[in-house]
């Protein structure tokens, strides 16, 4: 170990949108960051349209708007060409999302049911991967990141101080080292995480192509009996072949080799004269069974992984980094209470093992056989109706997410309403700083004086538009409810809320 190199306090391997979020999210508590991504180039014509472009679900959305991230990340959108979009935004009904390709619609959904949720940002929304990951790394730079690129991390050694990593033939020592280095990383391979799951049944398919004969293809998403593909106008095709996984990063991607799978899934004579780009993926589902070895954590991809399906693999992974930063940051500090860092992979696992599960269902529901068509026609059914629509809404956008914190109100545990105060501030503008909040409706001096014991609490007073028959919540850094009062608030509740998640005063 080389004493003369700098220690920063968390060394993160990755420089994709989870590592850089986490990055900001460290930042914000103060402390010293570097980030080694092994791709010299941060820019792929896979991050672009037409592939590139993913759903960010309400969690997501949330967080960044709590972090004062949102307008930037969600600017170009407004602006960009919906022709060059998914087949599914080109439609009379706007879609709010789908599970194995069956939509479900917003004129559906039945919010009603949400009665903890206010109006504020959306439940879902759109971005191009390449612009989201430079708001990312632009925001991470401003705040003081050191980014490396070209390095990747190649393995490390840690002690009860520290790890010292190696990436590129340079070291780099820092307190804690996070893997967010994706599906094949190299971090939880030389920390010996555990990692399980079920392996593929398909290859997947995203290619740009030239046709000669593309009329002889039906645009939209089409299940046969070999597979299933999507068309849209005029040269992007997905594909799944239910070969075992076999072809993905076993061989070149040919035009041959895409006309021959197109034929066999569609059933159409098409001729492919041209392959501008392709990938392949499957939906091989995995996961770390654990997310922490000593002083080594893992998030995003690195801690699980799975098909593209529903595309929450991005979400998946931002959940981690908010749910992390905070907890980690206060770890270093010294002013965690017992326990905090654990509770990552207690509250996170979880949402990891049920968004695995969700993939593999929609897996099954895709396989070409007369048992899955059958089941297909039942999904259809329930999903067009009010409440088979508002039940899907709540999984693939978020809605549903709840960790078991206890207490005794509905609210604790889940996202906080972004309450609209009458100074005409909104709760997420409270939380740009990383705190936790006490948001105290009636303004009582007890509440006050509570919040002051703890530095790491902000307090807000003022009544609220709508305050969802609450006199005052506290809220975690992350923008999850730790406590909730109603009429007569219990403070004694409150402050051991407070203790759990904040130490003590």
């Amino acid at each position: 170990m080389n004493d003369f190199l700098m220690i920063h306090d968390v060394v993160i391997a990755g420089a994709g949108p989870v590592g850089l979020f986490l990055a900001c999210e460290l930042r914000l508590a103060g402390l010293s960051v570097l980030v080694l991504e092994q791709a010299e180039d941060p820019y792929s014509p896979l991050k672009r349209l037409p592939f590139g472009m993913r759903g960010l679900s309400a969690p997501t959305i949330e967080a960044f708007h709590r972090r004062g991230l949102l307008d930037d990340i969600l600017a170009p959108q407004r602006e960009k060409d919906q022709s060059t979009s998914a087949h599914w935004m080109q439609q009379s009904r706007r879609a709010g999302g789908h599970f194995a390709g069956i939509q479900f619609f917003h004129d559906t959904i039945d919010t009603s049911k949400w009665p903890y949720r206010l109006p504020g940002p959306a439940g879902s929304m759109a971005v191009e991967m390449e612009h989201l990951e430079f708001v990312l790394a632009a925001r991470a730079g401003a705040m003081g990141v050191e980014i490396r690129r070209g390095l990747g991390v190649d393995g490390f050694e840690q002690s009860g101080q520290g790890v010292t990593v190696r990436a590129g033939g340079e070291i780099f020592r820092g307190r804690w080292l996070i893997g967010c280095d994706g599906g094949r990383s190299t971090v939880r391979r030389a920390g010996g995480f555990e990692f399980v799951g079920t392996d593929p049944e398909f290859t997947g398919y995203s290619a740009q192509v030239e046709m000669a004969d593309s009329e002889k293809l039906v645009p939209g998403r089409h299940y046969t009996p070999t597979g299933m593909y999507t068309y849209q106008k005029p040269d992007t095709i997905a594909m799944v072949d239910f070969d075992g996984g076999a072809f993905h990063r076993t061989q070149p991607i040919t035009p041959e080799h895409v006309q021959s799978v197109l034929r066999h899934i569609s059933g159409a004579d098409v001729t492919v004269t041209g392959l501008e780009l392709a990938t392949t993926w499957t939906d091989r589902a995995y996961q770390a069974t654990a997310y922490r070895k000593g002083r080594v954590l893992l998030a995003g991809d690195a801690a699980h992984i799975h098909s593209p399906l529903g595309g929450q693999g991005l979400n998946l992974g931002l959940g981690d980094a908010m749910n992390l930063g905070w907890k980690l940051a206060a770890t270093i500090r010294g002013d965690a209470p017992d326990g905090l860092l654990d509770s990552y992979i207690c509250e996170r696992h979880p949402v990891g093992a049920e968004i695995l599960d969700w993939s593999r269902a929609q897996v099954a529901l895709m396989r070409p056989s007369r048992s899955s068509r059958a089941l297909e026609t039942i999904i259809r059914d329930l999903i067009d109706t009010r409440d088979g629509a508002t039940y899907f809404a709540e999984r693939v956008w978020g809605v549903s997410l709840r960790y078991d914190l206890g207490g005794s109100h509905p609210l604790v545990g889940r996202s906080a309403p972004d309450f609209e105060l009458a100074n005409g501030t909104k709760l997420g503008d409270h939380l740009r700083e990383g705190k936790g909040l006490l948001l105290d409706f009636d303004a009582g001096a007890p509440l006050q004086a509570l919040a002051g014991r703890w530095k790491g609490i902000t307090y807000v007073a003022g009544d609220a538009r709508d305050r969802l028959g609450l006199s005052a919540l506290l809220v975690r850094p992350d923008g999850f409810v730790a406590w909730a009062g109603e009429a007569v608030p219990d403070n004694e509740e409150a402050a051991q809320a407070a203790s759990r998640w904040f130490g003590k005063a």
